[in-house]
Order: C-alpha cells, then sequence, then structure tokens
C-alpha cells in the first residue's frame, strides 16, 4: 500500500502498517471501502502483498517479504 500510485507518483511511498480509518479517509483504494469497514469493525487485520512475486504467500506467512499490515493501530508510510 503505497501513499500515491507509485507507477504515476515518483515520490509515493510504501506503508508497513496503516490504520483502517487512514486507508478509508485518504481513499488509497487498496481494496472495497465495505470490506475494510467490515474488517475494521470487527478487528481483523488485512495483510497486502503481492502474488506476483514468486514465494510471496510463503515468505508472508514466514513474516517476510514485502508487505503492508492494515489493521487498528496503523502506522506510517517509509
Amino acid at each position: 500500500v503505497y501513499t500515491a500510485d507509485p507507477k504515476l507518483d515518483s515520490k509515493a511511498t510504501r506503508y508497513n502498517e496503516v490504520a483502517y480509518d487512514e486507508l478509508l479517509i485518504k481513499n488509497l483504494r487498496v481494496m472495497d471501502p465495505s470490506a475494510v469497514s467490515l474488517m475494521r469493525d470487527n478487528n481483523i487485520p488485512i495483510v497486502i502483498f503481492s502474488l506476483k512475486e514468486e514465494g510471496s504467500l510463503l515468505k508472508i506467512l514466514y513474516g517476510q517479504g514485502t508487505s503492508t499490515t492494515i489493521s487498528k493501530q496503523g502506522g506510517s508510510a517509509e
């Protein structure tokens, strides 16, 4: 999850963590806002990562790789 589309904005930075509300307020368009709201209301974290990278799911399961976690606390962009 980036602050802007990195293909269109060279200054876009990636979030390691972001709060549900920040994602919705900034309209970051990672996934459907209703789905994000549902996850927020039930306090279920979301992990966003690329399936295009070889072995990415396995890396994420082992706490490695590049991902963004969407949760109640959030964080900041790199």
